[in-house]
């Protein structure tokens, strides 16, 4: 199986508000299709639908757990920016998990709960490059230092 992912489905209980906070935060829908969002991320694409017809759809049974064990993230250019999205995020009536602060690894993050309970962690990693796109570009790894056959 090829490595990729092309869709994130987010389950949303009330797909009116979960929409319009997704807009209020600066996300604009490319599709728009019977109660169902689509949102053009950098070659994923974000989707909202109906929790209880994705869990139909996917088979399971909804418990109606608020944390399944699932974090996306958005990774910025700098700390002032991460400040700037978890504001807006706030403004926009969204739970903040983890005010924005200096991390374990060198950058800066804050986490926030969607209307829905979904975690967004908002990241500065200055370990990770950013294309013009907003991809995260991860660093090459070092090559191995096994020694090389016959030398």
């Amino acid at each position: 199986m090829k490595q990729s992912v092309s869709l994130v489905t987010l389950g949303v209980s009330d797909y009116a508000r979960a929409k319009a906070f997704y807009e209020a935060i600066g996300w604009s829908p490319a599709m728009d299709v019977e109660e169902t969002a689509f949102f053009q991320a950098n070659g994923v694409v974000l989707v909202l639908w109906s929790r209880a017809k994705l869990a139909a759809d996917m088979g399971i049974a909804d418990d109606g757990a608020r944390w399944g064990g699932v974090a996306l993230a958005h990774n910025v250019a700098s700390d002032d920016e991460v400040d700037r999205v978890v504001e807006t995020a706030r403004a926009n009536g969204a739970e903040i998990a983890r005010e924005p602060a200096p991390t374990f690894y060198g950058g800066y993050a804050g986490a926030f709960r969607d209307p829905d309970g979904h975690v967004w962690e908002v990241a500065h990693n200055p370990g990770f490059g950013l294309a013009d796109d907003g991809s995260v570009v991860l660093p090459t790894a070092a090559p191995s230092e096994a020694p090389r056959p016959g030398g």
